[in-house]
């Protein structure tokens, strides 16, 4: 009888924390969602991976800050619109925020290397992160990427998706957005980027601070040079 007793006791604890746990998920779910549905016509100020960058920078200096402006889709050179594309999601326009082939390709080359060499994440599966997530890599960041992904698509057209990683991304030590990538880089606006230029800049994406301090680190020039050629493939939304 006793052992039945502390059974039905342990499950209801279970019951109750289970609860709990739900609950908290729920709100954080909508508070996500909530975030979103505003941002479909307010520029976000700032995104959990800025504001984590700005914490490390301000632990080393506390004076110090990110260097940050954001400017209008249509003040962004269309040669950085599609040299990211290019490079970083050439089925943008035509997927709902999971690009499955480039998905495979990586698998299978990372597979064949064995060790991560390469990524599938579309630009909006970037984007969630950098909005919300931290750069840590598990299968729960990794779900709640793929659920911000699927809110993203749903609630903004991919012009407005595309906007806000411009602004957003990281392109050097404290260095986020076009505008002012475009300033520490070569002295420009976004808007007067050229062809080599944003080719340049869409091959640092991946590792932006190890190319701002190596700007003729080995295989940058490569990797420019085939995203220049692509370029004129990119379809822009």
């Amino acid at each position: 009888m006793k052992f039945f007793k502390k059974k039905k006791k342990l499950w209801y604890w279970v019951w109750r924390i289970g609860a709990v746990l739900l609950l908290v998920f729920t709100l954080y779910q909508i508070k996500i969602f909530v975030n979103v549905w505003w941002w479909v016509d307010h520029n976000p100020s700032s995104s959990a991976f800025m504001d984590q960058r700005r914490s490390i920078i301000q632990g080393k200096n506390p004076d110090a800050n990110l260097r940050h402006k954001w400017v209008e889709y249509e003040r962004i050179s269309n040669h950085l619109k599609r040299a990211i594309i290019a490079a970083e999601d050439a089925h943008f326009v035509d997927h709902e925020g999971f690009d499955w082939e480039g998905i495979q390709n990586a698998f299978d080359k990372n597979l064949k290397r064995g060790k991560i060499v390469a990524g599938g994440s579309t630009i909006s599966q970037q984007l969630a992160k950098n909005l919300f997530l931290s750069n840590a890599k598990t299968p729960w960041r990794k779900g709640e990427e793929a659920l911000i992904t699927m809110m993203l698509e749903r609630m903004m057209d991919k012009e407005r998706i595309f906007e806000i990683y411009l602004n957003v991304i990281e392109w050097g030590d404290g260095v986020f957005g076009a505008e002012a990538a475009a300033k520490h880089y070569y002295g420009v606006s976004a808007a007067n980027l050229n062809s080599a230029q944003a080719a340049k800049l869409a091959a640092m994406i991946p590792n932006p601070r190890y190319y701002d301090k190596n700007r003729n680190a080995r295989g940058l020039a490569r990797k420019t040079n085939i995203i220049l050629r692509r370029m004129g493939e990119a379809e822009l939304p």
